[in-house]
This record gives structure tokens, sequence and C-alpha cells, in this order.
């Protein structure tokens, strides 16, 4: 069998940060919910039903490892998938984007 790994360990330690936060369900309910649109704290808590200090807690674990975007607008952050790793296109499924490997995100 031969497998292709990337020989980077950069690569490889991003990679892994990555799935490391997508590993908790309420932070991919919150990337699915981010799929339609920026949005800020509260409105991804009543999404979630949880505590806004939770899912601040998830929003701060997505952004450091770069799956999250956030920007000050007034007295709100607007949380959105960062544009570098998640790709949209209207009726098609969500790419994320990790260099040497892809995980499509269907539409359910």
């Amino acid at each position: 069998m031969n497998v292709n790994v990337p020989n980077n360990p950069k690569i490889m330690n991003k990679c892994a940060d990555m799935f490391a936060a997508l590993g908790e369900p309420h932070r991919i309910q919150i990337i699915h919910f981010l799929r339609s649109g920026s949005r800020n704290v509260t409105e991804l808590a009543k999404l979630l039903k949880i505590e806004i200090v939770n899912v601040s807690h998830h929003l701060s674990v997505l952004r450091s490892s770069g799956l999250v975007h956030d920007e000050k607008r007034g007295r709100f952050v607007i949380y959105s998938l960062h544009p570098d790793y998640f790709k949209t296109e209207k009726n098609k499924p969500t790419l994320l984007e990790l260099g040497w490997c892809r995980v499509e995100i269907p539409h359910i």
C-alpha cells in the first residue's frame, strides 16, 4: 500500500489542531450554522440552546485552530468560517481544505 503522508511537521500539526477543534459536537454544530452566514455569539447560543459562555469557549477553540474568523462590528463580534479553509458554493457541499486532504460537508 502506498500512502502519501505530508513530510512537513508544520502542516501535520496544523491539520491535527483543526481536527481536534472539530472533535466536539457543539463545535460541529457551530460550523454548520456558520455555513449559512456570519453570526454573533448570542445568535449561536440561541441556535445551540446553550449558555453564551459555553459558545464563547467553543468559538475560542475554533478561532485558535484557524477555522473561524472573528470581526468586531460595533459592540458585537461577528464570527464566520475562515475563507482560507472553507470553500462554499451555492447548492454544493462545503469543502474544508486542509492542505493535504479535503473534507466534504454535505447540505442536510
